[in-house]
């Protein structure tokens, strides 16, 4: 009413019928001894002490909103956060189990997920912007602690017209060797493309072209277009694509590590339970922790 000057606004704004509203006026009036409002007068005009009356009013509110304010922004200080880095392709393995499984057990934990290259894991543990990361680049680094999770076997994507489908035994990297290969990622390096591209000149294995990507879905998108072939963890067979079948490869050492990256003075128990989730998983799917 102070700010609109006539009791019709002031009611609709308030969303309830003018009498109502006089009413209470007229009984705040009562209660404190005084006139808040001159009546008579065309707008309506506050007395001085309703004009009192009304900028205390006001600094009242603008309290209880800062008030309102600091209470929740202390409420996200306390509550406790966990972020997790990693790399896409780990989320073709058991790492999107891990995230359910771990919301369901501390749902009172703020997780946060960030995608991440494994060089950009190690810079954000060190600035404390990750808690752990998930990649299959090994680096040592005296602040960073790594743990190998598992050795996760490679396959390989092919065209589905390809004639190497034709065989009935697995593929070795010599028959791949006579096709373009399709790697990834382009960037940053060292990365898991330099990890295929070893395996192939540790057996003396030149592909006659090498195109380099910036992702996985990219590298599938051209072994479906008949560009070449690639090579990538078992897991990624879940991700089905139009024209591009997978093979397993009989290759001894045909495969790509999973490691758990951490600060190295971290004790957080988060990190434990993370751990501990993880062999439950892996006991569960057959998998062995750490090979």
């Amino acid at each position: 009413m102070a700010r609109e000057r006539n009791f019709t606004r002031a009611a609709e704004m308030l969303h309830i019928a003018q009498p109502p509203l006089s009413r209470q006026i007229q009984q705040l009036e009562d209660e404190l001894g005084v006139t808040l409002i001159e009546r008579g007068s065309r707008p309506l005009r506050l007395t001085d002490a309703g004009r009192l009356l009304y900028e205390q009013a006001v600094q009242v509110l603008e309290r209880v909103e800062e008030m309102k304010a600091i209470t929740q922004r202390l409420h996200e200080v306390e509550r406790p956060r966990f972020r997790i880095g990693f790399v896409p392709s780990t989320l073709y393995a058991r790492l999107p189990e891990l995230i359910r499984r771990y919301r369901a057990a501390r749902p009172g934990v703020e997780l946060t997920l960030l995608e991440l290259t494994t060089l950009e894991q190690i810079a954000a543990l060190k600035e404390g912007r990750i808690d752990v990361g998930y990649g299959r680049i090994p680096f040592d680094d005296p602040a960073i602690e790594r743990m190998l999770l598992r050795n996760e076997r490679l396959t390989a994507a092919l065209p589905s017209g390809h004639s190497l489908l034709a065989r009935a035994r697995r593929l070795r990297l010599e028959d791949l060797a006579a096709e373009p290969l399709v790697v990834y990622p382009k960037a940053p390096r060292p990365s898991y493309a330099d990890q295929v591209l070893t395996l192939f000149r540790e057996r003396g294995l030149k592909p006659p072209a090498v195109y380099e990507v910036r992702e996985l879905q990219t590298a599938l998108g051209l072994v479906a277009a008949e560009v070449g072939v690639c090579l990538v963890p078992v897991s990624v067979e879940r991700l089905r694509r139009d024209n591009v079948v997978y093979r397993p490869l009989d290759e001894e050492g045909a495969c790509s590590p999973i490691i758990m990256s951490t600060r190295k003075s971290d004790k957080s128990p988060e990190i434990a339970f993370i751990v501990k989730l993880i062999r439950e998983i892996y006991r569960k799917a057959g998998i062995s922790f750490g090979v």
